[in-house]
């Protein structure tokens, strides 16, 4: 753990940093100074509301947090970020157009990617922006949490020449040593139905081959869109030196939780062996109109000579969809997605309220327990302990279960906790009946120890 000295620390029981493995995780920052919600010089006045945009003056106030706070830890933000989380607070899209098939969340990024852009050193890092509920700090915009690689030598990555490229100059592939970070993605060709006669159904950004056909009733917009999204994906770590063989974690952001089986048949079919660990977020609201999934991944270098190792224990549930528990890599462990589910795939009975007696249990408090429980397991098979988590993102569906949810984790991390980022981003969540998910990091420290 490391705590800077000149940055506000969030009054919560995980760390600001951790190092561990040439790695630096850093937990989420908004735009708070933890006194008030918003602090007072990020320099938006309610007052003068159109004096500067408040989405681009919360994005630099933030960028500048980050910066200090990586220093502390002899990380430069300009040239050592591998990864990049963006969470955008936005009220679409509502569950009823989730559950109608739209994810679009109409935040205009524009004003963040002007921050983001004056932040970053090219080649820039892999990021995903994704639309949420809410931040932990009522009223914040955007939140952002972060990976960074200091000491290594990175290399940035173009799109290849048969794919299109996005407006805003990130890389879709940036590799650190061993480690080859693909920026989130979508089915997109960043053209759609614009200045176009053509008629495909209703106006998107969608590409012409991720669609079906809509005026017939066949095809899954869900799973071309997966299908067309992963092959762009192979072609960009082709071209950076890997492929998705070599794939050791990927973050699925989607929108309604009935997508989620139609995600899956597509992945059997790229991953039919040895498929990566994977992160699956309901309810994340994408940038681009008619796209409702976003992908990005972690793999390995071709030449690495660190081994993709699957984690399996009976000790804890058994994934119902195609996933391991957790994919070690090097000194890492990825976890798949953490519910509190059963091997049958339902919250267990005693996690969820008693309908008759109502008081008599605390299903948040229960439920994160059961979740940790489960992720010492799986970090135990790895070879590796809880102790060891190194990050840890938090996706809840109400935060009114914030408080109870962290008063189990302090239980589980007396000292050097990890890296936490909490967002709310509404439900009900995958299984109803589950309050929150979670997806994380684990180290698996070397014979000198944590670093």
């Amino acid at each position: 753990m490391v705590v800077p000295t000149d940055v506000p620390r969030a009054p919560y029981p995980w760390s600001p940093l951790v190092k561990a493995g040439g790695w630096v995780f850093a937990a989420g920052r908004t735009a708070t100074d933890y006194e008030t919600a918003m602090a007072a010089d990020v320099g938006w006045d309610p007052a003068n509301p159109y004096f500067g945009k408040p989405l681009e003056l919360e994005s630099r106030y933030v960028f500048e947090s980050l910066s200090r706070t990586l220093a502390a830890a002899g990380c430069d933000l300009r040239q050592d970020l591998a990864r990049l989380y963006v969470w955008l607070q936005s009220p679409h899209p509502t569950y009823e157009e989730f559950l109608e098939g739209s994810s679009t969340t109409g935040v205009h990024v524009h004003d963040y990617a002007l921050a983001f852009l004056a932040a970053m050193d090219e080649p820039r890092p892999a990021s995903a922006a994704l639309g949420i509920r809410e931040l932990i700090a009522p009223g914040n915009r955007i939140g952002i949490d972060v990976i960074a690689i200091p000491g290594q030598e990175r290399q940035g990555f173009e799109f290849p020449a048969e794919l299109p490229s996005p407006v805003v100059k990130y890389s879709p592939a940036i590799r650190f040593g061993d480690w080859i970070f693909l920026a989130g993605d979508l089915a997109t060709d960043f053209q759609g139905d614009w200045m176009t006669t053509k008629h495909m159904g209703d106006l998107s950004a969608v590409a012409p081959e991720a669609r079906v056909n809509p005026y017939m009733w066949y095809g899954s917009s869900i799973e071309s869109q997966t299908d067309y999204l992963l092959s762009k994906l192979a072609k960009i770590a082709e071209s950076a030196g890997s492929s998705l063989d070599h794939c050791v974690k990927a973050d699925v952001y989607f929108g309604h939780p009935q997508d989620l089986d139609g995600i899956d048949r597509v992945w059997r079919r790229w991953f039919p062996e040895n498929p990566p660990a994977r992160g699956t977020i309901p309810y994340c609201g994408l940038a681009a109109r008619g796209c409702r999934i976003e992908i990005s991944m972690t793999l390995l270098h071709a030449d690495s000579e660190l081994r993709k190792e699957t984690v399996e224990t009976s000790a804890a549930p058994e994934p119902r969809r195609h996933e391991p528990q957790a994919v070690r890599a090097g000194n890492f462990v990825f976890l798949s997605t953490q519910l509190p589910l059963d091997s049958t795939g339902a919250v267990p009975k005693e996690l969820l309220h008693h309908s008759e007696l109502p008081y008599l249990r605390q299903p948040p408090k229960l439920q994160a327990r059961y979740m940790l429980e489960n992720m010492a397991a799986i970090c135990e098979a790895a070879g590796t302990s809880l102790a060891n988590l190194c990050r840890c993102q938090m996706f809840f569906d109400d935060f009114a279960d914030l408080p109870a949810s962290v008063e189990e984790w302090a239980s589980h991390f007396e000292a050097d906790p990890p890296v936490a980022t909490p967002v709310r981003v509404g439900g009900p969540l995958i299984v109803p009946g589950a309050h929150a998910l979670y997806d994380a990091i684990a180290y698996i420290p070397s014979t000198d120890g944590r670093s």
